[in-house]
């Protein structure tokens, strides 16, 4: 067994929900996430009236019914997939490291990163591992976080030594893992006639000026593509989720999909790997809307195959990543 000392805390970090489906509470939900200059990185004397006099008072409404659609007794998707990540974590982080504490934490809404870190701060945390649930790097997400954390640390007046995990896109056992989940719905379902490999987008200026998220997308899809020994006309890489009006990373799903309903493929299979948990863009934009428009395009079936959530293979996978940053550390 390696060791860890008893001050070894780990903070587990997502990106976030509102905590209603409703539109006060996506009214606050999107005030935090789109007021991030990390996200949005239009000048704040644009951005800020556009965002307050405008999206703040039409989006909500569209998002609530989104959220809505997907709600689940134990909250939100993201969160009660989380939250169940979190609590098969915790003792396998224990059984393989020893006595260390974890908590989780969202960069926008409940709970708070600056919770969970009060929480670890008072289980006596002396050395800090910053584990995001995000396997590609994007300034947008982990750079945001990163500087979140630093954040809330300075407001604690807590000081503990601090490592970061800055993303996985690459790691064996996360390729690994997701590689068996899809194994494991083909050996159920069947194997659709194409593999779509989908992930959260970024503006294409973003990418452009040096962000490293796509190149890192890009490498994820290969190698899962690889471990599946998928031929390159099996399988195709695209990016959902896109919002405003400036152009964003393409190829666009929904296009992509469009595209394999006109060729005839009648069943197509999509796995978003940039998730870990399942959400709001799994659940709905995937397996709802995009499914409805795959099917008016003359497809017949979207299979969306299931994030990793708080499987094993995804639980291990983690674990490594923890040991292997604190034995650097």
């Amino acid at each position: 067994m390696a060791s860890a000392a008893p001050s070894t805390g780990i903070l587990l970090l997502n990106l976030g929900t509102p905590d209603a489906p409703t539109v006060p509470a996506l009214r606050r939900y999107l005030a935090e996430f789109l007021s991030d200059p990390d996200v949005v990185t239009l000048p704040r004397l644009l951005w800020l009236p556009l965002l307050y006099l405008v999206v703040l008072r039409t989006r909500p409404a569209r998002s609530a019914a989104a959220y809505a659609s997907v709600w689940t007794a134990g909250g939100s998707p993201l969160l009660a997939n989380s939250r169940a990540l979190a609590a098969k974590l915790a003792p396998a982080l224990r059984g393989r490291l020893g006595p260390v504490s974890l908590a989780l934490g969202m960069r926008y809404g409940n709970p708070s990163l600056a919770d969970a870190l009060t929480e670890l701060k008072r289980a006596g945390t002396t050395r800090l591992l910053v584990l995001p649930l995000y396997p590609q790097y994007a300034a947008a997400t982990t750079g945001s976080a990163f500087r979140a954390v630093d954040q809330a640390l300075k407001r604690l007046d807590w000081a503990p030594a601090v490592q970061r995990i800055p993303g996985y896109h690459d790691h064996p056992a996360y390729i690994g893992a997701l590689a068996a989940s899809v194994h494991d719905y083909w050996a159920d379902h069947g194997r659709g006639a194409r593999f779509i490999i989908s992930f959260h987008g970024i503006p294409r200026q973003v990418s452009e000026a040096g962000d490293p998220y796509a190149g890192q997308c890009a490498v994820t899809a290969k190698l899962l593509a690889r471990r599946l020994d998928l031929a390159d006309a099996d399988w195709r890489l695209a990016f959902q989720s896109r919002f405003g009006r400036a152009e964003w990373l393409k190829p666009y799903t929904e296009e992509v999909l469009r595209e394999c309903a006109a060729r005839g493929d009648k069943r197509v299979d999509v796995i978003c790997p940039g998730f870990p948990a399942d959400c709001l863009e799994t659940l709905e934009e995937i397996s709802l809307r995009y499914a409805e428009s795959f099917r008016a395009a003359g497809g017949e079936a979207l299979r969306y195959i299931p994030a990793l959530n708080a499987g094993e293979s995804h639980v291990r996978a983690l674990t490594d990543l923890a040991a292997a940053a604190l034995a650097e550390g």
